[in-house]
């Protein structure tokens, strides 16, 4: 819901650090990879426990998560390359609620698994809905020029991120959280599901 609003902010400086990368040689896959690992650092963090210590991982692997693509588009834009930062923000989404729950498994199992499960499904159909647009050529830059389609809902990128940063800011109501971000993140599934079928049902 928030995308649309943050790329018009966020893309022009984006695009200008990325520029200066890219003549220096670093390749768009090589910061989708550099960002999952600091995606994966901060899990590891929350895990052993300091989510608050994690904060500074988790904000710069989603830096270099804005910067991949910016520097893809001042290279050369490849499926490939789209389909790694795609798999490595799926990567980094589960990990992150898997850490909270390792932090207390007892008390955040419930509500981390059904966080885990709205992702799950949330996710399926934002991918379902990218390859019915690619087969009916639909394209959209809603959210700025990406590989795949990206159909907009209530929970985009920039609400999850904002949410694990609430989350290590306020790690003792993880559970709370996880049952209303979870909630929410079912609610865009099914209204994603709905925007398929007006479109596509024939």
């Amino acid at each position: 819901m928030l995308d649309r609003h943050i790329r018009p902010l966020i893309d022009p400086p984006l695009n200008r650090i990325g520029c200066r990368m890219a003549a220096r040689g670093i390749s768009a896959n090589s910061v989708t990879l550099v960002g999952l690992g600091l995606g994966l650092v901060a899990a590891l963090v929350i895990a052993l426990g300091a989510p608050l210590l994690a904060l500074v991982p988790l904000l710069a692997s989603r830096l270099a998560d804005g910067l991949d693509g910016a520097v893809a588009r001042a290279t050369r834009q490849t499926d490939f390359g789209g389909y790694l930062d795609i798999a490595a923000d799926f990567l980094f989404y589960g990990m992150i609620p898997l850490a909270f729950v390792l932090i207390d498994p007892a008390g955040n199992g419930a509500a981390g698994a059904f966080l885990l499960a709205s992702f799950y499904v949330n996710g399926t159909t934002f991918l379902g809905f990218a390859i019915l647009a690619e087969k009916h050529g639909h394209r959209t830059t809603a959210q700025g020029h990406k590989s795949l389609y990206y159909s907009n809902g209530i929970l985009e990128g920039t609400e999850t991120i904002l949410f694990f940063v609430l989350l290590c800011l306020f790690a003792p109501y993880f559970a709370p959280l996880a049952w209303v971000f979870g909630a929410l993140c079912f609610l865009t599934a099914a209204l994603r599901v709905r925007a398929a079928y007006r479109i596509y049902v024939n």
